[in-house]
């Protein structure tokens, strides 16, 4: 290629120069390729660009020259600064506007190089030698032409800017050149990759290249096409929410909401200054109201902060009831609610005592263990009266989520405090009295153990810094007095009882349920039942006719019932139309009652062999057992029924052991036991029983059994055995003891070590038994076993025999 810079020829006389190179006006372009068979408008601003348009359109043909600048920012550009390769084009139209700029519609026509520049004054001038593509056939110019064809496709699937009917005019092309040049146009591709593609002459590389192009940009679409649908999908919700809350906001603006809200953080920060927190509170309080001013007030998250800070503000930091430091008005308070019970009155009083000397002191964490009925729920009610504090209940029967104690977490929804921290707020005080209801009942599963749970609560080193999950913050229990009621220890973990001061409250005796049943009970359901003020009365007996045919039990529960029963009857008799009496007599509980449930003071009517009465404590109070023995001929089998736990099971194989190891000081030979079947049984099959002391119990009847010498009816006993006949002791003696009064039995064997248990006894109930403590088995069978047998000297504690003495066993 030259530069002449001759003088140019004049318009309508373009000169044909050797090689046949024809001359035209030279139209540089600026980010923007023209390809043949283009039809496109341009607006044209600069001065030389006009005036080689004007000269174009001089010429009959109006062909001009359009080829692309290297350097789109060069406004007046040279030789170097123009492509070689550009396209003829034929003006079609050419429009001049009234900004002074032109509008022009060009058609490519076909592609030429630019051998030579001729540049005027005006205008630049180029001799273009036209580029000829040659002919294109075979197999791979067609494979080809599919290719491009279902790239373009495939493109247009991706690129939504290209108008679909591009598609359907460039698929029905037989020429692959044209094909080429009306595809790339569309691509978006850079200048310099249009102009590689406007220089490729032969229409299969041009294919070639345009389809390496074309997959180029299908890759980055697709590309572009993951990322916009994981930006779309993560933005989605959160554009949706930001303008549900802008359409929200201009809502609460129109009736005013913002300005409650702010009123509402306002309340709060004004609570939060006059509610005694700690520090540790007082700073989180402010921290969450912060964090709450920056929040949407209809969010999900600032209802979760609002509810955790109404939760801190509205519970009793530093809130206490004042305590009565009255000690008589608080035994009379005590005394007036309940009869009997000296042992947790008395340890109550002590507590005011040294409070009154200590003030602040740490409340008692006492567990009542007792019966039911025997009024432990009650009794802390009247705890809380007589002390002037408020009282608070929690049920744990059944609670087996550790959340019920602390809390669930505040990331979880709906989470709330546990039940410690909602009765807290509950009552509106730091020092209540607060019940733990059957505390022997909670279990444990996969969802934690809230007896661990409680380890803390009931720790008075620990619980000054209770950390509840929801607050998350400690809280000061230490001022609480907390009350615990069980009807059994056994259930309840060691370490937790280990931190509670255990209260026993044993059954009533027949004296204390009478007294509680005229002083309390009868008036009760009188009114309850709509006799209040008529004068209806229960005599003494007829009340125990009612204790000892109608009840069996420790308490007094039945026992009201019972009274209720008689009290409706009485009413309705009222109601029916028939005369209201006034004094109900023993003879008339049968109709108002019904036929008794129960014998009382009905021992056995005749002295048995192998049948022994023995002792049992339960949940429910004392009973009295009955065992009995069988002896068969057989192959030396022992069979235990009734129901028997491990441990009974245990104390039967214990007693077996100790009457075959007397055997032959006892009168038998030394293998009688592989001639006899023994049968163990203990009636009432259904009610299951377990526990030591039915030891010696079952050492007697198979002594009985196997001697053939009858036991007395009016004996009871219990105490557990050894292989070498000693009785250890045993646990719930007074109630056993109040069985036995109720059972009509006479005299009662018990260990020798619980002899000194005697002295906390009522005397009502020791008054009509004769009690023999023992320390021995040989002793049990000398105060149970009709009849004399004559047993070497010493045979009563296993010490040797001693030549030409005897010692005879009966009873004492």
């Amino acid at each position: 290629m030259t530069t002449d810079t001759s003088s140019t020829q004049k318009p309508g006389s373009r000169r044909k120069k050797r090689g046949n190179p024809e001359r035209f006006p030279l139209f540089p372009l600026r980010d923007i390729v023209i390809f043949p068979h283009m039809v496109i408008p341009l607006f044209v601003g600069r001065e030389k660009s006009v005036l080689a348009l004007e000269a174009a359109m001089a010429e009959n043909d109006k062909l001009i020259l359009l080829a692309t600048q290297k350097n789109a920012k060069t406004e007046d550009p040279g030789a170097d600064d123009i492509y070689t390769v550009g396209t003829i084009c034929q003006i079609i139209q050419l429009l001049k506007l009234p900004d002074g700029t032109v509008k022009v519609l060009v058609e490519g026509k076909r592609r030429g190089s630019i051998t030579a520049f001729r540049q005027n004054s005006d205008y630049f001038e180029v001799d273009v030698e036209p580029l000829s593509e040659g002919g294109v056939n075979g197999s791979e110019v067609e494979a080809l032409k599919r290719g491009v064809v279902a790239s373009f496709e495939n493109y247009l699937s991706l690129n939504s800017s290209v108008p679909a009917e591009v598609l359907q005019s460039v698929s029905t092309m037989a020429d692959p050149s044209r094909l080429a040049d009306s595809v790339a146009p569309h691509l978006n591709l850079k200048i310099a990759q249009k102009q590689e593609l406007l220089a490729t002459v032969p229409p299969a590389k041009r294919m070639e290249r345009l389809l390496a192009l074309m997959g180029a940009e299908i890759e980055i679409l697709q590309i572009e096409k993951k990322i916009h649908a994981r930006v779309k999908k993560q933005m989605e919700k959160t554009q949706k929410d930001y303008y549900l809350n802008e359409q929200i906001r201009a809502i609460q603006k129109e009736l005013g909401g913002k300005d409650e809200f702010k009123q509402e953080l306002r309340s709060l920060e004004a609570k939060a200054e006059k509610v005694l927190l700690s520090a540790e509170a007082r700073e989180k309080v402010h921290s969450e109201i912060k964090k709450l001013k920056l929040m949407s007030p209809m969010s999900a998250e600032a209802a979760v902060v609002r509810n955790y800070v109404d939760w801190l503000l509205s519970l009793p930091w530093g809130i206490c009831s004042e305590e009565k430091a009255d000690i008589k008005a608080a035994r009379s308070c005590l005394d007036g609610d309940h009869y009997g019970l000296e042992k947790v009155k008395q340890r109550i009083l002590e507590y005011l005592a040294v409070n009154a000397l200590v003030p602040g002191m740490k409340g008692p964490i006492l567990c009542l263990v007792g019966p039911p009925g025997v009024g432990k729920t009650s009794l802390a009610r009247s705890v809380a009266k007589a002390t002037g504090r408020s009282f608070v209940k929690v049920s744990l029967g059944g609670v087996r989520d550790e959340a019920e104690i602390r809390g669930h977490r505040r990331t979880y929804v709906g989470a709330m405090p546990g039940k410690i921290i909602q009765s807290l707020k509950k009552c509106g005080s730091s020092n209540p009295v607060f019940l733990l209801d059957e505390i022997d009942k909670m279990t444990a599963d996969l969802r934690g153990d809230p007896a661990s749970a409680l380890l803390e609560v009931l720790d008075p080193e620990q619980n000054a810094s209770f950390n509840d999950h929801f607050l998350d913050l400690d809280y000061d229990l230490s001022k609480v007095m907390f009350i615990t009621t069980a009807n059994s220890i056994h259930a309840i973990p060691r370490p937790l009882l280990d931190r509670m001061e255990l209260v026993r409250l044993e059954g009533y005796t027949e004296h204390e349920k009478l007294a509680i049943a005229r002083e309390y009970l009868v008036p009760k359901q009188a009114g309850s039942n709509g006799l209040a003020g008529r004068g209806v009365n229960l005599t003494d007996a007829a009340l125990l006719e009612i204790i000892r045919r109608y009840t069996k039990e420790a308490g007094v529960r039945n026992l009201e019932r019972e009274i209720g029963s008689v009290c409706r009857k009485i009413a309705f008799s009222l109601v029916e139309g028939g005369k209201l009496r006034r004094t109900v007599q023993p003879k008339l509980i049968a109709g108002y009652l019904g036929p008794p449930r129960f014998k009382h003071g009905e021992a056995p009517h005749e002295d048995a062999v192998g049948l022994v009465t023995g002792l049992a404590w339960t949940e429910v109070g004392g009973e009295l057992l009955n065992i009995e023995v069988v002896t068969l001929p057989g192959k030396g089998k022992l069979t235990v029924t009734g129901k028997l736990g491990e441990v009974m099971q245990e104390s039967a194989q214990a007693a077996m052991t100790y009457v075959r190891s007397r055997g032959e000081l006892l009168g038998f030979s030394k293998d009688f036991y592989q001639h006899l079947d023994i049968h163990i049984h203990v009636p009432e099959g259904a009610i299951p029983k377990d526990g030591p002391s039915a030891g010696i119990t079952m050492a007697c009847a198979l002594t009985s059994a196997l001697t053939r010498r009858a036991v007395r009816r009016d004996i009871a006993m219990t105490g557990e055995i050894t292989l070498r006949g000693t009785v250890l002791p045993i646990g719930g003696l007074k109630e056993k003891l109040l069985a036995a009064g109720r059972g009509g039995i006479r005299i009662v064997l018990i260990p020798k070590e619980n002899e000194k248990d005697l002295a906390e006894i009522p005397k009502e109930i020791t008054a009509g038994l004769t009690i023999h403590p023992v320390s021995h088995m040989d002793e049990v069978l000398g105060y149970a076993l009709l009849g004399a047998a004559a047993l070497p000297s010493g045979a009563l504690f296993g010490e040797a025999a001693q030549p030409g003495a005897e010692n005879f066993v009966t009873p004492h």
